[in-house]
């Protein structure tokens, strides 16, 4: 009976990735013989793991058999269903189920004014040669004023050959690919044979009007598929722009706001945003002496940097084009139109920067940004104004500033090794999964030593917007070193800045900023960076394990279960965190920190009643990965599933419009990034525990080469030369391990790793073999990266342990894994 069942529940499992796919709106009903009212049914509880990874509803909850078992079930997906009642009507020993389905009117899009310029190449030629006919300033001159010229010539050359226009979008206007010429005209030519069939009925003219519609057709068809193939291509490396435009193209837009924007709406929204950072610093005024346990040690680091090196052509053409083409209203001419001139433009440019950087002032005109509030989730409620975020767009120019800035202060604290070892935030070679392994890999060697795992993470309010311009500069210039005219820079650049919000037309009046650190700047997260730096020194000296990433900070120790100390020591940490905080002006916010305990389910019980004010959750999301009381990532893996296969059902219903080359660029932004991203935290996991994140890969193959449901989906994964989802993860883990022995990837991974050295010469000497370090058991011990990275290593091939590029190393490795699953 137990063989039947696992092969039902793997063959539902691919009825349910082949429906799901095809189909937005599913009901399945029927007897399952599966008894989903009892929860120690292991069959029931895969049968209900199985649908809620694929995001389908099971609405009967009463027994629905004369023996007081739930066995008839009524399944849905995107369907609304109410279970009304279940009776027995005496003709079976099954009930009859009652239910109904509800369906739901798509809302109408509403119509919108906005601004736009029309821009076409007569225009650029028109524009170019006005502002050759324009004076140059004469310099020297402040850098205020240059920029202030600079700004007011583009902006007016441009207003004098494509002003700006306002432009009602309506909520359904025509798609982009029926606006085409040669569309246009089959229409008409459709419409011309239709109006001459129904005056005269005769059957030649039927047959012109068939022949033309088929011949319109086919032409919408095609360009819609070019339309759609150029987006894609032009887009592949841009996945925001393809989820937002696959939100328009499914009918669903998540940052719709159901208000009409109005000049008073834009001011409540900023009074809003104002009103909130001004009641976070007023409940955290700082205590006059700061006792002994917050205090900081100021010293004035042996390096600094005091003035910055003046760019050339080279690194300002190399930097322009690496920013991102965004444009501000602030802007005085598009940025694409900006990047197209940069030739033109560069000398004027070129001594802005130098201008800026030789004076350490930031030009007031890039002090300003515009906001924008968005929804943070699709399903908050539009009218509560603490359901936005705000979304700051600063002018191009300024990042530009920014990112040569950035470059040379960087390289300085990378020099002198001044930022924390243990912040992983925007810092290169660091990352969200390097962070995550770090504090897995301490979890499970607490584990092989018997030691349960206390996890804390730390909510802050707003972080980035109560920094204190003040403590900043003073941190800048003791724990940083920096000092004269970079110091200045800084200064200028964090103080008289101002915001004023926007939406369509319609904007807010302009409001100073007081503190924080610029939001949507490219100086703003490494400025926090800086900022936060103490706090590593205040929690090092009470001995507790700690990793940040930004402004989340996650605690974490050891404990047996009888030992309450460590979690005292936790407890007086977390209080002088605290203090430290409230001193710097940032808000611990104790209702949404979160503690989980990690280990067996009876040696979690000994620890709750120790941990007083907090209350431990069963699951954490944790940067963007769900970790479970139990490391078995099964909550996180149906999320996954989940999240996959809604993005997967959106490219189904375009794939007849699209080549097989723009699906499968879909195919990675969507479903592969997910699957891929911290999947090394997945290694060592039984090979059941990830099949559900193999249903999706299969699935996404079916949906790509259009192969039927029935047919095997090994020849497809090989023939799209796919690594399986097991594969996949060796991958990462392998990778990973070649970056931290070739100086890729942050100390704290790398030193996990140390070479094998045998006491007396071997052959295998000098094959770049790894020491494995020993574990107690295999269930926690081969999943730590510490020692299921080695492993993996030692059993590569030797020519494959060799110091070469990351890029060769890649194929050559991905063409190894590729052999090992398919051979």
């Amino acid at each position: 009976m137990a063989q039947y069942s696992s092969l039902f529940i793997c063959e539902f499992s691919e009825l349910l990735t082949i429906i799901h796919s095809k189909y937005s709106r599913i009901l399945i009903t029927g007897d399952f013989n599966l008894h989903l009212d009892d929860n120690s049914d292991s069959m029931s509880r895969e049968f209900l793991n199985l649908l809620n990874c694929l995001d389908f509803k099971q609405h009967v909850a009463q027994p629905t058999h004369n023996r007081g078992h739930t066995l008839d079930l009524v399944i849905t997906h995107g369907l609304s269903i109410s279970v009304s009642s279940v009776f027995d009507l005496a003709v079976s020993d099954h009930y009859c189920v009652f239910f109904n389905i509800t369906s739901f009117n798509q809302q109408e899009a509403p119509v919108r004014t906005v601004r736009r310029r029309y821009l076409t190449s007569e225009v650029a030629a028109d524009f170019i040669e006005i502002l050759q006919s324009t004076p140059a300033v004469i310099l020297p001159a402040s850098c205020d004023f240059i920029v202030d010229d600079f700004n007011s010539k583009l902006k007016s050359s441009l207003d004098s050959v494509a002003p700006l226009l306002t432009k009602t979008i309506k909520g359904h206007s025509k798609p982009p690919w029926r606006r085409n010429d040669i569309v246009i005209k089959l229409k008409r030519n459709c419409r011309s044979a239709e109006r001459r069939w129904r005056k005269s009925k005769l059957t030649v003219h039927h047959q012109i009007l068939r022949q033309q519609l088929k011949i319109y057709n086919n032409a919408v068809k095609q360009a819609r598929t070019s339309h759609f193939s150029q987006l894609i291509s032009d887009n592949k490396d841009n996945p925001r722009f393809l989820f937002s435009t696959f939100n328009i193209l499914t009918g669903t837009n998540f940052n719709k706001a159901f208000k009409e924007p109005t000049d008073a709406l834009c001011e409540d929204f900023a009074d809003h945003f104002r009103t909130k950072i001004m009641d976070i610093r007023s409940s955290l005024l700082p205590q006059q002496v700061l006792s002994v346990n917050t205090a900081e040690p100021l010293s004035m680091p042996e390096e600094t940097l005091d003035s910055f090196d003046l760019v050339d052509a080279r690194t300002l053409g190399r930097v322009f084009s690496q920013v991102k083409s965004t444009t501000c209203l602030l802007d005085p001419i598009p940025t694409p139109l900006f990047k197209s001139l940069y030739g033109f433009l560069e000398e004027q440019i070129l001594n802005i920067m130098n201008s800026s950087l030789q004076t350490g002032v930031f030009p007031t005109a890039f002090k300003t940004a515009v906001v924008k509030p968005l929804l943070k989730k699709s399903n908050l409620d539009p009218d509560v104004f603490n359901n936005y975020r705000p979304v700051s767009n600063l002018p191009f120019l300024s990042k530009v500033l920014e990112r040569l800035v950035f470059n040379q202060v960087n390289d300085f604290l990378m020099i002198n090794n001044i930022l924390e070892r243990h912040q992983s935030g925007f810092r290169v070679n660091h990352s969200t999964e390097t962070a995550l392994l770090k504090i897995l890999n301490d979890i499970r060697w607490n584990l092989d030593n018997k030691k349960l795992t206390v996890m804390v993470l730390l909510d802050l309010s707003a972080a980035f917007d109560t920094v204190d311009h003040h403590i900043l500069i003073n941190r800048l210039s003791h724990l940083v070193g920096l000092s004269g005219t970079v110091l200045n820079w800084f200064s200028s650049f964090l103080t008289d800045r101002c915001f004023y919000v926007s939406l369509d037309t319609c904007s807010s009046g302009t409001h100073e900023i007081r503190c924080g650190v610029p939001q949507g700047s490219i100086l703003g997260p490494i400025l926090f960076n800086l900022y936060m730096l103490p706090l590593g020194d205040v929690i090092r000296r009470h001995g507790i394990s700690f990793h940040s990433y930004a402004d989340d900070t996650q605690l974490y120790i050891a404990v047996s279960p009888d030992d309450s100390g460590p979690i005292e020591t936790l407890f007086n940490c977390i209080s002088d965190i605290k203090s430290w905080m409230a001193v710097n002006f940032l808000q611990l916010n104790q209702d949404k920190t979160e503690v989980l305990v990690i280990g067996p389910e009876g040696q979690r019980e000994k620890i709750l009643p120790k941990l007083r004010d907090f209350k431990p959750a069963q699951l954490v999301k944790n940067l963007g990965v769900i970790f479970d009381s139990e490391l078995s990532f099964i909550p996180h893996i149906k999320n996954i599933t989940k999240i996959g296969f809604y993005h997967l059902k959106n490219i189904a219903r375009v794939r007849p419009f699209l080549s097989q080359a723009s699906t499968e660029v879909l195919m990675h932004a969507f479903i592969s990034c997910r699957l891929d991203y911290c999947n090394a935290l997945l290694s060592g996991l039984p090979k059941k525990n990830i099949s559900n994140l193999q249903l999706l890969q299969n699935a996404a193959a079916r949906v790509l080469t259009r192969t039927r449901g029935r047919a095997h989906i090994t020849p497809v994964l090989q023939s799209l030369h796919w690594l399986p989802v097991r594969f996949r993860i060796d991958f990462k883990v392998l990778l990973l391990v070649f970056k931290c022995l070739n100086g890729l990837a942050p100390s704290y991974l790398a030193d996990l790793f140390l070479p094998y050295r045998p006491s007396r010469a071997l052959r295998s000497s000098g094959s770049a073999l790894l020491c494995v370090p020993k574990a107690r058991t295999k269930t926690h011990g081969e999943a730590a990266f510490s020692h299921y990275g080695p492993r993996l290593w030692n059993s590569l091939p030797e020519n494959l342990r060799t110091a070469e590029t990351v890029d060769i190393f890649k194929g050559r490795l991905k063409t190894h894994l590729f052999n090992q699953a398919f051979n």
